[in-house]
């Protein structure tokens, strides 16, 4: 933990969701309390909930403005950063003035949030860039033809503005370190990995629900979000063939999660003769999730490969692995990196081998029990929060430059 001789204050700035609603900046927020900071935030208010304009939550000094939501467009979302970045710099003031920061903790999505940041730097406050998404590569997936554009070389330019402004920049994973290493040019000592690993409570003592399985042998379970980048089509498919290919009547399939797709999705599961076999829970609180994640014998990273799933940070993945649970996914470098031999790994893009290796896992409870112990152990290792929290700490005595008691953890 830091020196807590010296009571240094921060203040963390998040335009992406409400606080403490982002669990990620709640945490890091929890962990400098715990590490003796004094910590402001500044987020926008929810829809339902965290709608106070400011209040104290567990020692954190919370202010908040009414936000605006893009609807689509260049144009919108020019009047939501704008609108956004506008009420965070006011807010910033006030901070300043009433509690005031010694270093400023942006995180991003937008990288505009530099812009906030800029006149605080020239008065001599530190600067840590929390890079929680690739924003050019999120637009480049989404937007066909995005290669060359105007907006693309905008988002480009404040990613690499915020780069050489910081002075320390945290990253949820090892595929986004080396995008600050080698696109961003970080020097690698100012780059820091803090991940978005389960809490030990959140595992520790989490019992299975047999009812889950609706009388079948085997539970399947995914955990994740429903767009259209996240592979549950290919998952109903897989789900598919090992019911009518395969012949299996003896799983049922546990989908927790909610997005764009998702009524369209239990649309696909009846067209596909899947319905009766599938349980699409919806969004639930978080003990429900891992209530889901322990019953299951077999869990499911259906993410199709492309650059960005590549470098992203799956979640779900780390909360299978602890609570020990196998899982198959297709082959991405981050999983890969992540989970070593916690998963069976199919082909990407082969959807036959993904549920080939679904139905292995199924067939093969020695494998299961194998590779869940390998994933929970991985995670005990170095995948908890409490391991990331230690980097966040490290991060922090980087940008005040104070001697530090941990070195970063790999």
């Amino acid at each position: 933990m830091l020196d807590r001789t010296k009571k240094r204050r921060v203040l963390i700035m998040v335009e992406n969701l409400s606080m403490p609603f982002d669990r990620r900046p709640w945490r890091e927020a929890l962990a400098l309390r715990e590490a003796g900071y004094e910590v402001s935030a500044i987020s926008p208010k929810g829809d339902d909930r965290d709608t106070i304009s400011r209040e104290m939550i567990d020692g954190v000094s919370i202010y908040r403005y009414k936000h605006y939501e893009s609807t689509g467009g260049a144009a919108s979302y020019f009047i939501e950063y704008g609108n956004a970045m506008l009420k965070m710099f006011l807010l910033s003031l006030v901070v300043f003035l009433r509690e005031g920061f010694d270093i400023i903790h942006l995180c991003n999505p937008p990288d505009t949030l530099i812009l906030v940041a800029l006149p605080y730097k020239l008065l001599g406050r530190k600067v840590i860039y929390d890079q929680h998404d690739l924003a050019p590569d999120i637009y480049i997936m989404h937007k066909d033809g995005a290669e060359g554009g105007v907006m693309l070389k905008v988002l480009y330019f404040f990613e690499r503005l915020t780069y050489r402004l910081c002075d320390v920049v945290v990253t949820i994973n090892e595929s986004y370190r080396r995008v600050a290493l080698e696109r961003g040019h970080v020097p690698d000592a100012k780059v820091f990995v803090v991940r978005n690993g389960p809490e030990r409570a959140s595992f520790e003592g989490v019992e299975p629900n047999p009812a889950l399985r609706r009388g079948k042998e085997h539970l399947l379970c995914y955990v994740g979000m429903m767009g259209p980048q996240d592979g549950v089509d290919i998952m109903l498919r897989a789900v598919a063939h090992l019911a009518h290919e395969v012949g299996r009547d003896d799983f049922h399939v546990h989908i927790i999660g909610d997005g764009t797709e998702f009524e369209a999705l239990k649309t696909y599961a009846t067209e596909l003769g899947v319905a009766d076999r599938c349980t699409f829970a919806g969004r639930v609180s978080h003990a429900e999730v891992m209530e889901g994640v322990a019953s299951a014998d077999v869990c499911i990273c259906p993410d199709p490969k492309t650059p960005l799933n590549d470098k992203a940070n799956l979640v779900k993945a780390l909360e299978y692995m602890s609570l020990g649970k196998p899982f198959v996914t297709f082959d991405l470098a981050e999983v890969r990196y992540s989970a070593a031999d916690a998963a069976l790994y199919a082909t990407p893009g082969d959807e036959h081998d993904f549920a080939d290796k679904l139905n292995r896992l199924l067939d093969t409870p020695e494998l299961r029990e194998k590779i869940g112990a390998i994933g929970r152990q991985r995670v005990l290792d170095g995948l908890s929060w409490e391991r990331s929290k230690e980097n966040l700490w490290a991060a922090y005595a980087q940008a005040s430059e104070e001697p530090r008691r941990h070195e970063q953890q790999e």
